[in-house]
């Protein structure tokens, strides 16, 4: 039953895959924060420059006549993860000036479940519209209407968003520069002191001779510690680290620690081009023509309001079609395949279908990544991994074929395309739950063929460390490459 909402009003909603329109031709962006109200991270903002959060329970999934969709999966949500707010910003003018300005949240039926018009915007350039937060259990909206007459950059900072621009700039109890010249032991109680640690001295043994002086090792700075030092503070420490590693004497073998396995990879998706996504919707049969797309593997989401058969074909040069990429006979058909475009950057796709359908083609890189967190649908659809060893548990409802292709990439050469042949992790027909060893990441796993509800978890997370190896690592490099945040930040800012 639709609730129509007023500020301040709340309502329980369904936990389940929800969809969220946002009228009047704003920007859009979902902030998913903790308990305190803070994102933990970058990774936490879901924007046109990122559109899908990596637990899958958000996504930005089109823009037509002013409105912008997002897919929530609110099943897909991180335990610490307690709220999601849904913003709205403009590059121009007042949000008093975006007419209709309203938020409506849709079930898995398409039926609406909310809704809830702005009907009091002033002068504010940023605005949290509504948010989606747990309770009880479940989960509820309600409808908040705060603005922000400092725009997104105010918005941003009350919700732990680092509003810096790259260079940072070192604060006043940054860790002390390193230069060239510096002893390695000063450098380690610089930074001990710059974050408030007791410097502790070692103690004689009585009656002992006195070792010989070692060098002191270097403290490796924590992420917080290398997010505030400047490009040049952090150069300079890599540089002493090294001349520190030269100069030291050969050390015994330490005592029997657990070896680690070896990973191939470094815990970074590098794999398929990026470029903005490309959105189209129609109605019914249709061929579909997308140019100036890069050459290789692209994520094609495909969205269908309507019963029947779907079906969707990639068209060669002389308009023959290949092999399908959907072949579906599920009512409200939604999932997500890959395609490969040609050379000439040109992707035809033939769509057979009955009802209004919305397509979505989108760098690789935005596909669900398989982590901690259980995800679950009831179509085709593709996944990446990027952990170590580890086993899935893959459980399927339905009662057709059940297909999951295995794809390797640490050894691809060409990051813009797939290997030519995968294997075949799971083929069985009917209901079934089945653990499957994966190895080492950087993997895709793409599910064609898939007419009823699955989910797949990991079995052992931890046992080769996947959350330490898949996002741990902070090196000089990733520090500074520019944040896409910041494109989104500065839309708020004249």
């Amino acid at each position: 039953m639709m609730r129509g909402l007023i500020k301040g009003n709340n309502a329980f909603v369904p936990t389940a895959a929800l969809r969220v329109a946002v009228r009047s031709g704003v920007d859009v962006a979902a902030l998913l924060v903790t308990e305190h109200g803070r994102v933990r991270g970058d990774s936490d903002i879901v924007f046109d420059g990122a559109p899908a959060h990596t637990s899958g329970a958000v996504r930005l999934t089109g823009t037509e006549d002013g409105t912008v969709w997002l897919d929530t999966d609110l099943t897909s949500a991180e335990e610490t993860i307690t709220r999601v707010l849904l913003v709205a910003s403009t590059e121009e003018g007042a949000l008093r000036d975006a007419h209709g300005l309203s938020v409506e949240v849709l079930g898995p039926d398409g039926s609406t479940v909310v809704t809830y018009e702005v009907t009091d915007a002033g002068d504010e350039t940023a605005m949290v519209l509504a948010e989606l937060y747990r309770r009880s259990g479940g989960w509820k909206f309600r409808a908040v209407g705060q603005g922000y007459v400092d725009g997104l950059t105010g918005l941003a900072r009350d919700h732990g968003v680092d509003v810096s621009e790259d260079p940072r700039e070192t604060p006043a109890q940054a860790p002390a520069p390193v230069t060239s010249n510096a002893p390695v032991a000063a450098q380690a109680k610089a930074l001990a002191t710059a974050q408030g640690e007791p410097e502790i001295q070692p103690q004689p043994q009585p009656h002992a001779p006195a070792p010989a002086p070692a060098p002191a090792p270097i403290r490796r700075p924590t992420r917080e510690e290398l997010l505030d030092m400047t490009p040049d503070q952090i150069r300079a420490l890599a540089m002493e680290a090294r001349a520190s590693a030269q100069e030291a004497p050969d050390a015994p073998a330490p005592s029997a620690a657990p070896a680690q396995p070896p990973h191939p990879h470094t815990g970074e998706w590098r794999h398929g081009s990026d470029f903005s996504p490309r959105k189209l919707r129609g109605r019914e049969n249709d061929v579909i023509t997308l140019e100036g797309l890069p050459p290789g593997v692209v994520l094609v989401e495909l969205d269908v309001t309507g019963r029947g058969y779907t079906g969707m074909w990639p068209l060669d040069s002389n308009n023959q079609t290949m092999r399908y990429l959907v072949n579906s006979t599920i009512d409200d058909f939604r999932g997500r395949v890959t395609a490969t475009v040609p050379e000439d950057g040109r992707l035809r796709l033939k769509l057979n279908t009955e009802g209004e359908w919305r397509l979505r083609v989108a760098p690789l890189s935005t596909a669900p990544r398989l982590k901690g967190k259980p995800l679950k649908s009831n179509g085709p659809d593709v996944l990446r991994y990027t952990g170590g060893p580890v086993d899935v548990v893959f459980d399927y409802e339905g009662d057709g074929n059940f297909i999951v292709h295995l794809f390797e990439l640490a050894e691809q050469h060409d990051r813009s395309r797939l290997p030519e042949r995968g294997t075949v992790a799971v083929n069985e027909i009917g209901r079934r739950k089945e653990t499957v060893p994966l190895p080492a990441g950087p993997l895709v796993l793409r599910l064609p063929s898939s007419d009823g509800p699955w989910s797949v978890r990991l079995k052992n997370p931890g046992a080769y460390g996947e959350e330490s190896y898949d996002d741990g690592g902070v090196g000089v490099e990733k520090l500074l490459e520019p944040r896409k945040v910041l494109s989104w930040l500065r839309r708020g800012r004249h």
